[in-house]
């Protein structure tokens, strides 16, 4: 009897150990493509997305010292980060394989699909210098990286434990809904940037239905955000985790705004705003996806 209640002790131990190790590495894969978004971003608002000719070596060289400058330095790193974002997603996928019978048994299917994203990712890369930066390309480019960062941060709060309240309500739901606003939004933001629409529609006041779209696309993401942040706010027996999210989801709304003021009306001439601008939306993002997980777990497990 000893024997068996110290076998169960020791499997429940390793359980937690697999979920430990890998939810670490979840954790610091996201926080890397959270700043390779950002790399991205300075790298088109600094024009040097052709900056390395050539892919995936930059000028025929894997560290294209002689031509290094600011440009070459940001298309490199910004090569560089995905390359390491892309083996630790492979790693991933091999720690959830090795340890699939102390890991969830969705585990190993969304590791897969987190390295199909990035490998696609990786494609469109690619594509986006052949192709000398097609706007549907860089778009695409943008989005698929929103989705692998959507993903990774699903898994890290699946992986993660929480003690459900039952008190989420229709959270969930709202909650999805906001992030796929925010997600469309993103894209939106995209196109405005990979078209130039705002300097176009400024100053010959051509693709104005693209600058226009993603402002009016800005009233139904900051309402479903508030509802979610307003409904938290409301439940007082919710989760602290659940909370801690919504404080931090109004938090990025309101910078978001603040920085899509701000880069309006300095027509993206300021590149360290559009910069966070973009930083800022993915974080955004994320925290309702964060938040989402949590509230269907919440759901889950108090039926």
């Amino acid at each position: 009897m000893a024997n068996s209640v110290l076998n169960q002790q020791n499997a429940a131990t390793e359980q937690w150990q697999a979920k430990d190790i890998a939810r670490s590495l979840v954790w610091k894969i996201a926080i890397a493509t959270w700043l390779l978004m950002a790399v991205g971003s300075a790298t088109r608002v600094m024009n040097a997305g052709l900056a390395c000719p050539d892919w995936p070596l930059c000028y025929g060289e894997l560290i294209p010292a002689a031509q290094m400058n600011l440009q070459v330095f940001l298309e490199w790193f910004h090569r560089l980060d995905a390359a390491a974002i892309g083996l630790s997603a492979i790693a991933l996928l091999g720690l959830s394989w090795l340890y699939r019978y102390r890991l969830p048994g969705w585990m190993p299917i969304a590791s897969a699909l987190a390295v199909f994203l990035i490998v696609f990712q990786g494609v469109l890369g690619g594509l986006t210098v052949t192709e000398l930066l097609r706007f549907d390309i860089v778009t695409a480019h943008l989005g698929t990286a929103l989705l692998f960062f959507s993903v990774l941060l699903a898994i890290g709060f699946m992986l993660s434990p929480y003690e459900a309240t039952g008190n989420t309500g229709k959270l969930a739901w709202i909650s999805s809904i906001a992030a796929l606003l925010v997600y469309l939004q993103s894209l939106l933001g995209a196109l405005v940037g990979s078209r130039w629409a705002l300097h176009q529609c400024l100053s010959s006041k051509e693709l104005c239905l693209v600058m226009n779209s993603h402002i009016a696309g800005i009233v139904p993401a900051t309402a479903a955000t508030l509802a979610v942040a307003i409904m938290a706010w409301r439940q007082p027996a919710l989760s602290g985790n659940l909370r801690k999210l919504a404080n931090f989801a109004s938090l990025c709304l309101i910078a978001q705004l603040v920085l899509g003021v701000a880069t309006f009306r300095m027509h993206l001439q300021v590149e360290p705003l559009t910069v966070a601008h973009q930083a800022v939306g993915a974080a955004l993002l994320g925290t309702l996806v964060g938040f989402s997980v949590l509230a269907w777990r919440d759901r889950a497990l108090s039926a």
